[in-house]
């Protein structure tokens, strides 16, 4: 007799306790708020990946060590920067929410505009963004579906700042193209950090790409850390030459 198709297992939803365990490995202490927060979003995320292929085929602690935790080390980086009190911050290319959901759920500054062109990941940011703020979580998060270089149309709508004074962007494009766009974004004194898998260009590929956008960078600060694979990740805090 033919058995019937086996169906696939339902996503696992990770305990506070469980996430908090992962973010220890990392390097990390969670608050139990924090815990719990992050513990929802994986939960969703993987929910809305049997669906959406968000994140690949992986399980919760995958996601975690190989995406999440970045926004741990990010939380922490950022908070040796001279951001303003209350920073207005871009996420450019935010698609699952990674890194701009996992950062909020520990590092609350300010207004945060998650950027995301395609409609359903922007449909999946807004459903995660709605469940995350309802249980206490995601302070100042916005969530803007349409291209970046109209972003400044949304902020003025929403009676923000007109310019931001942090661009974060994690494979949103390759940075000498990233340059004159975030430039174009950042207020005065303002600073584009990158997410990477290599260190930050060079003086002469700074200055060579800036030759070439009229948008010259200087590094402000690096930061490496070891991510889930074991290989090494980047920060790069820029600034416009400008500054």
């Amino acid at each position: 007799m033919p058995q019937p198709p086996k169906q696939p297992p339902k996503p696992y939803a990770p305990a506070p306790g469980e996430v908090a365990s992962e973010a220890r490995r990392a390097g990390f202490d969670l608050a139990k708020p924090q815990a719990e927060l992050l513990s929802r979003y994986l939960t969703l995320l993987l929910k809305w990946n049997r669906a959406m292929n968000l994140v690949g085929r992986a399980t919760w602690p995958e996601v975690f060590r190989d995406l999440a935790a970045d926004s741990l080390h990010l939380a922490a980086f950022l908070e040796t920067l001279a951001l303003p009190e209350s920073p207005l911050t871009l996420d450019l290319g935010a698609g699952a929410g990674l890194p701009g959901i996992p950062l909020r759920c520990l590092w609350g500054a300010g207004e945060y505009v998650l950027v995301e062109l395609r409609e359903k990941r922007a449909v999946f940011l807004r459903q995660a963004v709605g469940e995350l703020q309802q249980a206490g979580g995601l302070p100042g998060v916005r969530v803007f579906h349409g291209r970046a270089e109209v972003v400044g149309e949304e902020l003025r709508r929403l009676r923000l700042k007109p310019r931001a004074d942090l661009v974060v962007s994690r494979a949103f494009m390759p940075w000498p193209k990233l340059l004159p766009l975030a430039a174009g974004l950042l207020a005065p004194g303002g600073r584009l950090v990158v997410l990477a898998n290599d260190p930050p260009p060079s003086a002469g590929q700074l200055a060579e790409a800036g030759a070439e956008s009229g948008c010259g960078c200087v590094v402000e600060a690096v930061r490496s850390y070891p991510a889930g694979s074991g290989k090494a990740r980047y920060f790069w805090s820029l600034i416009p030459a400008m500054a």
